[in-house]
């Protein structure tokens, strides 16, 4: 009696399993067949229309200030888009939650040196996650169209929060580099939990980011986002 009771537990407990494998994948296709009509390669970019801003969304920077080359890589993407009349302006959005850790501030010296102008370039120093960015972008910059830049495994992910949210916004993959294998599996592992989360956080629970505060339209000084 016992031994049987195990085997249907058992069997039950591989078809919830089964079932929650089945939803995952689901979802995971929904996000990326959402999204792909307004992705675009960075050949095609003459193709696109001029829009607000290009964002480049954070990630790691060192220690010593060096940015990663995922991150260098979403910037010069970032700027060639402004340097080319296709953004008026340039977010960069990331951690700067710890005096530590600071990804946004890193990203805009790595801009000044570039010689792009610093008014036209808006720091979100609580962009803590994809959601939390494209969040902000649409309720403290009140940006309504928008170029996202990323890498093409984060890419359908940061669309389908932007456009689910209200964003006119479009994709340019910024793929420049052949990253460590070993990045590129834990990358996409992790990517395909993440974009369950957001598909909840968008279409269920619609939580609110970490922070808001004060609205500083795009339109306007990006020099008041600086610190």
């Amino acid at each position: 009696m016992v031994q049987l009771m195990i085997k249907r537990l058992l069997k039950i407990s591989i078809k919830m399993i089964l079932i929650l494998i089945l939803i995952a994948v689901i979802i995971n296709i929904f996000v990326i067949a959402y999204s792909s009509p307004y992705i675009y390669d960075i050949s095609d970019i003459q193709n696109i229309e001029t829009y607000t801003a290009s964002m480049a969304l954070g990630a790691k920077v060192y220690s010593n200030g060096n940015l990663s080359y995922v991150l260098r890589d979403r910037i010069d993407h970032a700027i060639m888009l402004y340097d080319i009349g296709k953004a008026q302006k340039i977010i960069f959005s990331g951690d700067h939650g710890q005096k530590t850790y600071d990804e946004v501030n890193a990203m805009l010296t790595y801009a000044r040196d570039k010689g792009i102008n610093s008014r036209d370039i808006f720091l979100d120093h609580a962009g803590f996650s994809t959601y939390e960015s494209m969040y902000r972008a649409k309720e403290i910059f009140l940006v309504n169209d928008l170029i996202i830049v990323t890498q093409k495994f984060h890419i359908y992910r940061s669309v389908y929060i932007a456009r689910r949210l209200g964003i006119r916004a479009i994709g340019v993959t910024s793929n420049q580099h052949n990253y460590y294998l070993s990045t590129h599996i834990k990358n996409n592992l992790r990517e395909s939990l993440a974009r369950i989360k957001d598909f909840i956080f968008i279409e269920i629970t619609k939580p609110k980011p970490t922070y808001l505060g004060e609205i500083i339209p795009i339109i306007g000084d990006g020099r008041l986002t600086h610190d």
